[in-house]
């Protein structure tokens, strides 16, 4: 308890430095210990194959999550305005996957044009000047209509509603949903004045609560006998472990709640929200790559040898967008 009290007694960048000493400090000691226990392995058995598979797709995974820590890190040194650039160009790249998995025709151009270049970064402009009464509307409103214009115009009526569903679907997720993300930033808590300019610890507790309930869902699925709920998408979801995940992301929001506005109550609830509808938001996307006849976004990375941003955000971009309008709702705060 005297921990946590001398936590609260910092000032905002000092908790959020304290969290970011945490979070590194994890990683270094993984990074280590990973480290001393492979040389450990190699030594006793040097043809294994499968565990040199294993091990490789570990080391890819702890890269990457120190790559998201780094950005993440610079996302908050930059300030508001350069994490929302910062998600700006994750939304771009994630739609530039999505949009090249997807079969378009030459039709479809002005409408890509129309989605990469005005209604993205208007998008993002709305969130970095807290327009969020027009933010939350500009694209299931405005941009659903003027998709499908612009795909009319282009006088192609060949496969029409399936091409301007698939552009618009890319856009919601892809835009939409993780523009959220940094939205989380700029919220104001009126009724909370020393929560003031502390939003950065409400984007820190979505990713940490969803990161643990898709580790603690895939785990899990792993270990408990499988009862797939839809078999024909992934044969590793099921309800037993979807449970599992987000009760898991609950009590670790639990354990957070000190870094937000929240009670331990609400934080629980809140981050079993989020962490339930990232795991469907993850499955929903799982079946759109079965439909595209593909296992992953994007192709593996040279430098990283992970998979693509959109695997690896996906859940980010459903929970994002729910966790938002959920606070909003519940603290009543202004547009």
């Amino acid at each position: 308890m005297s921990g946590l009290r001398w936590v609260k007694s910092l000032n905002s960048s000092e908790q959020v430095a304290f969290l970011f000493v945490m979070l590194f400090g994890a990683l270094m000691l993984t990074s280590i210990g990973s480290f001393l226990f492979s040389l450990k392995k190699r030594a006793d058995d040097e043809d294994d194959s499968d565990w040199h598979r294993g091990w490789s797709r570990f080391r890819h995974e702890l890269n990457m999550l120190w790559l998201f820590a780094s950005l993440f890190w610079a996302a908050w040194i930059s300030g508001p305005v350069g994490a929302t650039l910062l998600f700006g160009v994750f939304s771009f790249l994630a739609l530039r996957e999505f949009i090249t998995l997807m079969h378009t025709r030459r039709g479809d151009h002005r409408s890509l044009l129309l989605a990469f270049f005005v209604i993205l970064p208007l998008q993002y402009v709305l969130v970095g000047t807290r327009q969020f009464d027009i933010f939350s509307v500009l694209i299931p409103v405005y941009a659903f209509l003027a998709i499908p214009v612009a795909s009319a115009l282009a006088d192609d009526p060949r496969r029409f509603l399936e091409r301007n569903a698939k552009i618009q679907w890319g856009i919601m997720v892809c835009v939409y949903g993780l523009s959220h993300a940094p939205a989380l930033l700029l919220l104001d808590f009126p009724s909370y004045p020393e929560y003031q300019g502390r939003g950065a610890f409400l984007l820190f507790f979505l990713v940490i609560v969803s990161a643990c309930g898709q580790i603690a869902q895939y785990l899990a699925a792993k270990r408990l006998r499988r009862r797939p709920l839809a078999r024909r998408i992934s044969r590793s979801f099921s309800m037993r472990a979807w449970w599992v995940g987000t009760l898991t992301a609950a009590v670790v929001g639990t354990l957070l709640y000190w870094i937000t506005p929240f009670k331990a109550g609400q934080a629980l609830v809140m981050s079993f929200i989020a962490a339930g509808a990232g795991s469907f938001g993850a499955l929903v996307m799982k079946a759109l790559k079965k439909d595209a006849g593909v296992e992953y976004w994007g192709n593996r990375s040279n430098i990283t040898g992970a998979v693509g941003l959109l695997d690896r955000i996906a859940v980010l971009c459903f929970a994002a967008p729910v966790f938002f309008h959920s606070v909003r709702w519940y603290f009543r705060l202004p547009l």
